[in-house]
């Protein structure tokens, strides 16, 4: 089980529209699939997906990261010295989707090893999570329309719609359109990417009073620190920090302070080993936890539902797992399904998903 090699491809995936939210727009995955190699022969996959306007990773800098720093560190570990591992690469400022790729990858490759499941050995809660699907800007008759799609084709009834732009009016308008088109068969919360300021937070969420949404997500800066505390004793549904809690001590900072009240958990930013830190911390504290997407292909998205079908507090709430929807193809050998409203866990050893090598060869950048 000993770590042998460590590799970083980059790929690049087409999104069939722009996604376009408050910090920004993608119009191609540029992702970088990291694979684990042990001396029994197993290898285990992960996606790292960077989020330059976020977290200042680019595809380059991860790759450069592993290359240079991560493999050379953690060759001759054995797949169980995941906290060794981590320390090593906490040596490392930064570079979070880097190092949660490698902590998956291991994990996956642990789980070949033992023939066993990546969601049995994280908990075995349940094997499936119920779908959010993420709607970015646009207008609100187009905004209804997918969210039309998404429950006649795959039995979506819970939407996350990205808010953020100014006036405010253009976001609270899509809000209303959907709650008057759904009424009570869908579940709607916001998520404004830090695009308003608190005024601006807590003027939207006064219009949107009536439509009953779940959650309210990192509507304003985090930096922001007397307008961010001021905000959340505004309103009156959770307010999720996302992007402001990338470990464990912001998650304390941000709930202590007054700033937070639930939590986004992205494993494609705390791998497993890190994102059970966070959840055990939002357990002892008694907050809202919802699985997050920073954007995953259909591998990243594996991850994402692995862990939260593994835990009973991050199976509670529907999972942000349908991003893959909007790009042009992907890297696996069979697609995830989404079907009646849900994403059901693979049956296979780790995460159950394997890469095409054709599609690899096509999509990689660095041939």
């Amino acid at each position: 089980m000993k770590i042998t090699k460590i590799e970083a491809i980059p790929f690049a995936i087409p999104y069939r529209k722009p996604l376009r939210f408050a910090s920004g727009e993608v119009h191609t995955a540029r992702h970088v699939l990291v694979r684990v190699h042990t001396d029994d022969g197993v290898v285990g996959i992960a996606e790292a997906p960077p989020r330059p306007f976020t977290y200042g990773e680019t595809q380059a800098g991860i790759i450069a990261v592993i290359d240079q720093l991560f493999a050379p560190q953690l060759a001759g570990l054995t797949l169980l010295e995941r906290e060794s591992a981590r320390a090593l690469m906490e040596r490392t400022v930064g570079n979070p989707t880097a190092k949660a790729a490698v902590d998956m990858a291991m994990w996956d490759a642990l789980g070949k090893t033992l023939d066993l499941r990546v969601v049995d050995l994280l908990g075995a809660f349940t094997d499936r999570m119920r779908v959010s699907h993420m709607l970015g800007f646009d207008s609100p008759e187009a905004m209804v329309a997918e969210a039309e799609r998404m429950r006649e084709t795959y039995g979506i009834s819970t939407f996350k719609v990205k808010v953020g732009r100014s006036p405010s009016e253009l976001d609270t308008a899509v809000v209303r359109a959907l709650r008057e088109r759904f009424g009570d068969k869908i579940e709607l919360y916001v998520d404004g990417n830090r695009g308003w300021t608190a005024a601006e937070s807590a003027r939207a969420m006064r219009q949107m009073a009536d439509l009953d949404l779940l959650f309210a997500e990192e509507l304003n800066p985090a930096d922001d620190v007397l307008g961010r505390r001021w905000l959340v004793s505004q309103i009156d549904v959770p307010f999720i920090a996302d992007e402001s809690v990338p470990t464990a001590a912001d998650v304390t900072r941000e709930v202590l302070g007054g700033s937070a009240t639930a939590i986004s958990i992205k494993t494609a930013r705390t791998g497993f080993t890190g994102s059970q830190q966070v959840l055990h911390l939002a357990e002892g504290l008694g907050l809202e936890v919802v699985m997050g997407n920073q954007i995953d292909g259909q591998l990243g998205t594996a991850c994402t539902l692995a862990f939260g079908a593994a835990h009973r507090l991050t199976s509670r709430r529907a999972g942000e797992l349908s991003n893959f929807l909007d790009m042009a193809d992907d890297l696996l050998t069979e697609p995830l399904e989404i079907r009646d409203g849900e994403l059901a866990v693979r049956p296979g050893a780790g995460l159950g998903v394997e890469i095409d090598p054709e599609k690899l060869d096509r999509y990689r950048t660095d041939n």
